[in-house]
């Protein structure tokens, strides 16, 4: 997944500093992207100065290192509210980050776009089950050149199969589930992202 859209999505919560922006990929974070480095974060937010989308305010502290709290631009709003609200195309794996970072922030889109997320995500998953959950998975014609049992490791398969059937069966639930509870939201869509003098302000 792209880290320039989790960083502006951090952002679009409120002006953070690096420091503050590898906390949450380390802790609460950690499951939309594993190990980043501080120094991948710096850097990706020096291109996205530089490409204004970002902007900071350098704090001087005395006797101790500045440092930079970082904010979106009107331009940095944009581009992730238009990433946001564009296309969602579900990936071949249930597992992958995109969906949890584009639900997550869904919010800032209204609730029409977080249902349309959703139902795109469960229409592909229940049709990928309809497609392969009875598909012939028997290993044929196997050599095993390095040695090994054939059945024991034909069951290695058929138990890795089921947990990832139990795995998207839960998936669909939830996606069931949560649907079902975004439609008791209001139908009012939430106020689009704008930047007034560097502070984040609804309209």
């Amino acid at each position: 997944m792209n880290l320039e859209y989790l960083l502006l999505g951090l952002l679009a919560l409120k002006p953070q500093t690096g420091y503050d922006l590898k906390k949450f990929l380390d802790t609460f974070g950690r499951f939309m992207r594993s190990n980043t480095e501080l120094s991948q974060i710096y850097r990706t937010m020096g291109k996205m100065v530089k490409d204004g989308w970002v902007e900071f305010e350098v704090t001087h502290r005395e006797g101790l290192p500045d440092f930079k709290t970082y904010r979106l631009t009107e331009d940095g709003a944009a581009v992730f509210l238009d990433w946001l609200s564009g296309t969602y195309v579900p990936p071949s794996r249930f597992t992958d980050p995109e969906f949890s970072l584009r639900f997550h922030y869904s919010a800032l889109v209204g609730r029409d776009a977080t249902l349309k997320l959703l139902h795109t995500e469960l229409d592909a998953r229940i049709e990928q089950v309809q497609k392969y959950r009875g598909r012939d998975r028997t290993l044929r014609d196997l050599e095993l050149p390095l040695g090994g049992d054939p059945l024991a490791v034909q069951r290695r398969f058929d138990l890795g199969h089921e947990w990832g059937r139990q795995q998207v069966d839960a998936w669909i639930d939830w996606l069931k589930a949560t649907i079902a509870e975004i439609e008791k939201e209001p139908q009012t869509a939430a106020p689009a992202l704008r930047i007034v003098g560097g502070r984040d302000t609804a309209p």
